[in-house]
């Protein structure tokens, strides 16, 4: 039923040029076909869930992963396709319907990989495998004739500094959150009676709106900055990198301190106790037991932290740092679809990229522990 709204849905969006609304075209109104063909792969698919065993799963892995790269080279080739038959300003960008094809492929890849094998670290590198052709088609140039690389052709500079602002924003949040997060975690783990007043603090920072946190310390910031000048040159002021920082270490604290918490509460006792009848001090103990054995949790808490910080560094542009959010923000005024996802497409890049590359570490880490 969705693959059949998918193919009514509209398979690319195209303008005469960059200034007028596109225009949805579907993919036989691009090319001149019968929409009967777009139900092959459907049929395809479907004999093959009828088939059992283990090969039937590779065939239906490789044959929903050439779908998904088919349709990544065709919204390149409609775009070449219409440009040169209609005007060479003429902007396509992926329509409604391609979207969700995209999306259903990938949802299918995944579905097959988790039932294909069992291991972390296999299913890792079959997820990662997809995306090597769609990969090699962008860098080989063809999908420069979509709007979006055109965008990002005409603002290049701009998109490098957003990139370095972005990550700027992100490594200014994890090195901070984790030397204060890892020991407010330790702390709470050797004084119990501290966990409910520590956690109830922080739960109160994680309810504030992000946009409401930074706006209350622009106030105080800029207040610093008129009693004491220096603290300019330092790089300090009411907007900018230094609210937006706060704010993010702020946030991620909770995630964080809760991580470490559950890793060491999940250490055995048996452990700790064969540990000191083998003569450990408390220093031993803590960097050869507790913290390898705690270590997978404490991914996890700043796999989310990496996680949510991508996402919220995009609304600390509205303070003025910069990153994906400025992009989002100046398309959004400017009611310019594609600079929207200049900004929107890299952020969800850059958050996937950092959980696949956390999930990778977490499945080496058990696959090590296993051996």
């Amino acid at each position: 039923m969705i693959a059949v709204v998918a193919g009514a849905l509209p398979f690319v969006n195209f303008a005469p040029n960059r200034l007028m609304s596109g225009v949805g075209r579907a993919a036989w109104q691009v090319w001149s076909f019968s929409p009967a063909l777009l139900f092959l792969p459907l049929g395809l698919l479907l004999g093959l869930t009828l088939v059992r065993g283990r090969w039937a799963l590779v065939a239906t892995l490789a044959v929903c992963q050439l779908l998904f790269t088919l349709l990544v080279w065709s919204a390149g080739l409609a775009a070449s396709h219409l440009a040169s038959s209609e005007s060479p300003l003429a902007r396509t960008g992926v329509g409604s319907g391609l979207w969700l094809w995209l999306a259903l492929s990938l949802l299918a890849c995944s579905d097959v990989i988790r039932r294909l094998s069992p291991q972390p670290l296999w299913r890792w590198l079959l997820q990662a495998q997809i995306w090597i052709l769609p990969l090699l088609l962008l860098f080989h140039g063809e999908l420069n004739a979509l709007s979006l690389l055109k965008e990002y052709a005409n603002r290049q500079d701009v998109f490098n500094d957003a990139l370095t602002q972005h990550l700027t924003l992100l490594l200014g949040t994890l090195f901070p959150a984790l030397l204060m997060g890892v020991p407010l975690g330790m702390f709470c783990y050797r004084q119990p009676r501290y966990q409910g007043p520590v956690f109830a603090v922080l739960n109160v920072i994680q309810t504030i709106p992000s946009v409401a946190l930074f706006g209350l310390l622009i106030a105080p910031l800029a207040g610093l900055t008129r009693a004491w000048p220096w603290l300019s040159s330092l790089g300090i002021a009411g907007t900018g990198m230094t609210p937006a920082l706060i704010a993010l270490v702020l946030y991620a604290l909770l995630p964080l301190a809760r991580g470490v918490l559950a890793g060491l509460i999940q250490v055995p006792a048996e452990v700790l106790e064969s540990a000191d009848a083998m003569g450990m001090n408390s220093r031993q103990r803590f960097w050869q037991i507790q913290l390898p054995l705690a270590l997978p949790v404490l991914l996890r808490g700043l796999r989310v932290v990496a996680v949510q910080t991508v996402g919220m560094a995009v609304i600390a542009a509205l303070i003025g740092a910069g990153g994906f959010g400025a992009l989002v923000f100046q398309g959004l005024l400017s009611s310019a679809l594609d600079l929207v996802l200049l900004g929107v497409v890299p952020t969800i890049a850059l958050a996937v990229v950092i959980d696949a590359l956390f999930a990778l570490w977490i499945a080496l880490l058990k696959r090590s522990s296993n051996d």
